[in-house]
């Protein structure tokens, strides 16, 4: 497979194993699905209806009203009350997927991304300081409205100058994911990284 530079100045050699793969639509979901789920934070908690602050007083006597009975307020059927099956904070959202599953995802991804023609690769991709404006300018300048660059050295210049712009993403080749993989309209590539995704997920 070959992947064009940034430009069409050329092409680059990559391996077929990584980015000439068959598109496994199934295994691409499981994994970005999984991804997220692992990224939540069990945080979220109900009361029940022994937690929640309510009178343990009797609402009405029990027979000749003409309503139904009610033995206190605090029960689920009332407005207010607790939850019959609170959530808890220690609840656990995670997926298991295997090594081998989640490297062939991220293989299929990329592959997916070379087949569309949204990945493109760069000799280095750095900045002299650290300002948004020059990251910007320099991203309009290869001519993309939103990308997530992959460089195999993340400098402190790139590092800060990304943090303020909403439709760009810079992140070292060791924390690429398949959400973001997923979410831009583009891709740059170092060749360094190039080099290291291939040994990351042969």
């Amino acid at each position: 497979m070959e992947l064009k530079m940034v430009g069409n100045s050329g092409t680059v050699n990559a391996t077929d194993d990584i980015f000439g793969r068959e598109f496994n639509e199934a295994l691409v979901h499981q994994v970005v699905v999984a991804y997220q789920a692992n990224a939540r934070v069990g945080s979220r908690a109900q009361k029940d209806r022994g937690a929640v602050n309510h009178s343990t007083k009797k609402p009405w006597r029990q027979k000749g009203t003409g309503r139904a009975r009610a033995g206190m307020t605090s029960s689920p059927l009332w407005r207010g009350g607790g939850k019959i099956f609170p959530n808890s904070p220690d609840e656990n959202f995670t997926h298991k997927v295997n090594r081998k599953m989640y490297r062939a995802g991220m293989a299929s991804i990329l592959s997916q991304l070379a087949r569309e023609d949204r990945i493109r690769v760069v000799d280095a991709f750095t900045l002299e300081q650290p300002k948004t404006r020059l990251l910007a300018q320099k991203v309009k300048s290869m001519g993309f409205d939103g990308v997530l660059v992959i460089t195999d050295a993340l400098d402190e210049n790139l590092k800060l100058s990304s943090r303020n712009l909403a439709n760009v993403e810079v992140m070292d080749v060791r924390h690429a994911n398949p959400v973001s993989l997923v979410r831009y309209p583009a891709v740059v590539v170092t060749k360094g990284a190039v080099a290291k995704l291939e040994e990351m997920f042969k």
